[in-house]
C-alpha cells in the first residue's frame, strides 16, 4: 500500500506576473499564504495552471524552490517536472527534488507523445531521476496521449509511482485504473466537475483550479465525503459546477488568471501564445464569481 501524497484539495496555483511577464513572487507569497489558511491540502506550483509551458527552466525552479521556502512544510508541495524529453525531464526531476519538493507532478509526453511502453521507459526514467514521488498526469486533450490503465498498473508497481492525475474525464477508465491498481496507484481528479465521482472510485483527492478563488469550498467538498457525509459532498460538488464551467470556459489558465484579477489579486496576464478573455467570458466569469459570493456588491 502506497500512502498518497496528500488527501482532499490540492491547488494547482496560478503565477502570478508583473506587466514586463517577470514572476510576481511577493504576490505568490500571498496567494500560497490564503491558500493555506483556507484549508488548501497541498500546493501544485508549476503545473499547467501556473504556465510552465512558458517559463525558463531558471524560472520554473525558483518558483518551486520560493515555494517551498513558504509554505515550510505546512502542506506537501507538489512540482511540476514533467517534459516531452526524457532527459530534459530526469534533469527537472533531479533540480526540482533538490529544491525541497514533496513530489513531483509528471505529464504524458506531448507533440512527439509515445507508445505505451514508451510511457513507462519514460516515467521510470524521471521517477528515478528525481528520487521523491511522482504523481503521472492523464491530461488526452492537451497531449493527445492516453495512459491506458494497463500501462496506469505496469507503472503503479514503480515504488516512487505514487498516484495518478486523471483528467481524461472517462469515468470509465478511472474506475478500470481503480480495479486494476487498488492501493498501489493513489488517484487523483484533474477535473473540478468530477471530485465527488472519482472519490467514490477510491481517488485520494482533487488537483483544483476552482481551489485559486475558492479554496474552502474544494477542501469541504472531499472533507464532507472522507467523513462520510455524502450528500453534503453532492451538494458542495454541484455548487461548484458553474465555477468549473467559468473557469474552463477558454483554455486554462486564461479564466482563472483573469478571476484572480478580478478578485484583487495581482495575478497579471497570461504568457503569450495565451491571451485575455473574450468579452463575453469576462462576463460570465465575473456573474459566476459573484454568484458564488466571492465579488461583494
Amino acid at each position: 500500500m502506497k500512502n498518497p501524497v496528500f488527501t482532499g484539495a490540492g491547488v494547482a496555483i496560478i503565477t502570478p506576473m508583473y506587466e514586463d511577464g517577470s514572476i510576481n513572487f511577493d504576490e505568490l507569497g500571498r496567494i500560497i499564504e490564503d491558500q493555506i489558511a483556507h484549508h488548501t491540502d497541498a500546493i501544485v506550483i508549476c503545473g499547467t495552471t501556473g504556465e510552465c509551458s512558458t517559463m525558463t527552466d531558471e524560472e520554473q525552479l525558483a518558483a518551486i524552490k520560493y515555494t517551498v521556502d513558504v509554505v515550510n512544510h505546512r502542506v506537501p508541495v507538489i512540482a511540476g517536472a514533467g517534459s516531452n524529453d526524457t532527459d530534459h525531464g530526469c534533469a527537472l526531476a533531479a533540480k526540482s527534488a533538490e529544491c525541497g519538493a514533496d513530489a513531483l507532478l509528471m505529464v504524458t509526453p506531448y507533440y512527439n507523445k509515445t507508445t505505451q511502453a514508451g510511457l513507462v521507459a519514460h516515467f521510470t526514467a524521471m521517477a528515478e531521476a528525481g528520487g521523491i514521488p511522482v504523481i503521472v498526469y492523464n491530461v488526452p486533450s492537451r497531449t493527445g496521449l492516453n495512459i491506458a490503465p494497463e500501462t496506469a498498473l505496469e507503472l503503479s508497481k514503480h515504488p516512487l509511482i505514487n498516484g495518478i492525475k486523471e483528467a481524461s474525464g472517462n469515468i470509465s477508465q478511472v474506475a478500470k485504473i481503480a480495479q486494476l491498481c487498488g492501493d498501489e496507484l493513489n488517484i487523483y481528479s484533474g477535473n473540478d466537475d468530477q471530485v465527488v465521482p472519482l472519490l467514490a472510485l477510491g481517488g485520494k483527492g482533487v488537483i483544483s483550479v476552482v481551489s485559486n478563488v475558492k479554496p474552502q469550498l474544494v477542501h469541504d467538498c472531499c472533507q464532507a465525503f472522507f467523513d462520510g457525509d455524502t450528500a453534503k459532498a453532492r451538494d458542495l460538488q454541484l455548487e461548484m459546477l458553474p465555477l468549473a464551467d467559468a473557469l474552463f470556459c477558454e483554455v486554462n489558465p486564461i479564466p482563472v488568471k483573469y478571476a484572480m484579477n478580478v478578485l484583487g489579486w495581482e495575478a497579471g496576464e497570461c504568457r503569450l501564445p495565451l491571451v485575455e478573455p473574450s468579452d463575453a467570458h469576462k462576463e460570465q466569469i465575473e456573474k459566476t464569481l459573484q454568484a458564488a459570493g466571492l465579488i461583494q456588491e
